[in-house]
């Protein structure tokens, strides 16, 4: 009897949902980074089990916030929409902050689609002691949302597999979804875009970070092996380019030599990378902009 199915992963923004993600997937299927906003797309990691029993395709979703622009309001329709079409759903908490408004908005997003089975993980715990992480199951119980609830470390990896165990019986029987080799679905260039907005992330404050996108405008391998990357950086002003390219171009480069070897493991190949940053004035509203980015 083989399961597989698709398991949409809610929470709030910088709850460890990508984290947990690649940690159960076994390798780096979505990027992570301490800012709002990393996730703008459904990002799929498949996670199948070497003996073909199971195939859990986890859809890590944006975080849940309130939309302000034409990007965020499709990143809210993403999560809506996800989630309607999942076989179970992930509910991911912060165990070190506890639950807020932010958890009380999405556990009550699942109540109207109780036919759809909820697991909690409350994440970080590794940050806890034995008392806090009681408090923060509670608090977890408390939103009156999920079937069960699992404490775990999705950085350290520990509470993994039980939690696999649960979302694997919750899985419909079927085949398998995915070729067992895959680890995500998601489209080459789109992959290489999201290595790089990673170390722009990295490495930016403030505004700059919700104001970047990174489109791949081409991809080319040579005879000789070396492929060829050109990608475009965005920014919404001036001033924030002049942040981009940094004095005397230091920040683009330190981008692009740490989004490098990133490329490189991607592509299995030595890469030459080429950032040009450029001004694309309120990118966030223009809808046709965002169509061509893949944020449905």
């Amino acid at each position: 009897m083989t399961r597989s199915g698709f398991v949409g992963l809610a929470g709030r923004p910088n709850v460890g949902k990508s984290t947990l993600a690649n940690t159960i997937v076994g390798a780096r299927v979505a990027i992570v980074s301490d800012r709002p906003q990393t996730t703008r797309r459904a990002i799929r990691g498949i996670a199948t089990d070497p003996g073909g029993a199971w195939q859990i395709v986890l859809v890590d979703l944006p975080g849940v916030q309130r939309p302000r622009d034409g990007l965020t309001r499709r990143m809210q329709h993403t999560v809506e929409h996800e989630l309607v079409g999942a076989d179970a759903v992930l509910l991911v908490l912060d165990g070190s902050q506890g639950v807020g408004p932010g958890d009380r908005f999405i556990a009550r997003l699942l109540e109207v689609q109780r036919d759809t089975p909820v697991v909690c993980a409350v994440n970080k715990c590794d940050r806890l002691g034995k008392p806090e992480t009681a408090k923060a199951l509670v608090e977890a119980e408390g939103l009156d949302v999920a079937d069960e609830i699992f404490p775990l470390s999705a950085k350290r990896g520990t509470g993994i597999p039980a939690l696999v165990g649960r979302l694997v019986e919750l899985l419909p029987e079927g085949p398998l979804l995915y070729p067992p080799e895959e680890r995500a679905d998601a489209p080459r260039e789109l992959r290489l875009a999201e290595l790089i907005r990673e170390q722009v992330l990295r490495r930016t404050r403030q505004e700059v970070p919700h104001s970047v996108e990174v489109l791949v405008t081409d991809v080319q391998r040579r005879e000789d092996g070396l492929v060829d990357v050109r990608a475009e950086v965005w920014a919404e002003t001036e001033s924030q380019k002049r942040i981009l390219v940094g004095g005397g171009g230091r920040m683009v480069r330190d981008v692009g030599a740490a989004a490098r070897p990133e490329l490189e493991r991607e592509l299995g190949a030595h890469v030459y990378l080429d950032l040009q940053v450029k001004v694309r004035p309120r990118w966030r509203r223009d809808e046709a902009l965002l169509d061509r980015l893949g944020i449905d």
